[in-house]
């Protein structure tokens, strides 16, 4: 177990399950400290798409696994109608813990995380790269894409392009599911669904033609 402010104690021969037993010692960071547990990420090994998102939610934190709220349902049905199957992608965030803050009651709310969170994380993301070797790597959402594809990069100008990177052969990025439950109106929120099944289905059609 790392001490906090400590480098992550990522294995040196890192494998899924060995990342997943050692990820529950990390204290590079302090979200640790309220987070129920620690949620890796989960999908085969040889998974040609790796989707990252930002972290877990207050359903993931309870889980112990990625997407299996409100926002993991919208990513379902968006990947379903763009042709990718879930359980042949792996699916993660660039944050293993869960940052909250009180609300009424015993609602826990979402926060962001910062840089420093993202940073200390960040070895951990980088191994599940390493292992799993994703033809193509999605960024749900703004944080996975600046950590991935820089600080400059903005999701609403530049989504659903695919670039060459040092950590996978493409990277594209698109909205997180979660920003769709964000938006009030209908008829936006419809739109805003039916673009990011559009983004995917481009990763269907490159994964197709490869």
């Amino acid at each position: 177990m790392s001490r906090p402010g400590q480098a992550a104690p990522v294995p040196e021969r890192p494998s899924l399950p060995k990342l997943r037993e050692a990820v529950g010692g990390c204290r590079a960071c302090g979200l640790w400290r309220d987070a129920t547990q620690p949620v890796f990420g989960e999908g085969p090994r040889a998974a040609r798409v790796m989707l990252v998102g930002e972290q877990p939610g207050d359903k993931e934190d309870a889980a112990g696994a990625p997407f299996v709220g409100p926002a993991g349902r919208v990513l379902d049905d968006a990947l379903e109608e763009a042709g990718i199957e879930r359980r042949d992608a792996y699916v993660t965030n660039a944050v293993k813990h869960f940052k909250w803050k009180p609300g009424r009651g015993k609602r826990r709310l979402h926060q962001k995380p910062n840089a420093e969170e993202i940073r200390a994380c960040r070895p951990w993301l980088d191994a599940e790269l390493r292992v799993v070797k994703p033809e193509i790597v999605v960024c749900l959402g703004a944080t996975a894409a600046k950590a991935l594809l820089g600080s400059g990069f903005r999701v609403t100008k530049e989504r659903g392009e695919f670039r060459e990177v040092d950590f996978a052969p493409l990277a594209t990025a698109t909205i997180h599911p979660s920003a769709i439950l964000r938006i009030d109106d209908p008829d936006d929120r419809r739109a805003e669904t039916r673009a990011l099944i559009a983004d995917l289905r481009r990763v269907a059609e490159r994964l197709g033609d490869a």
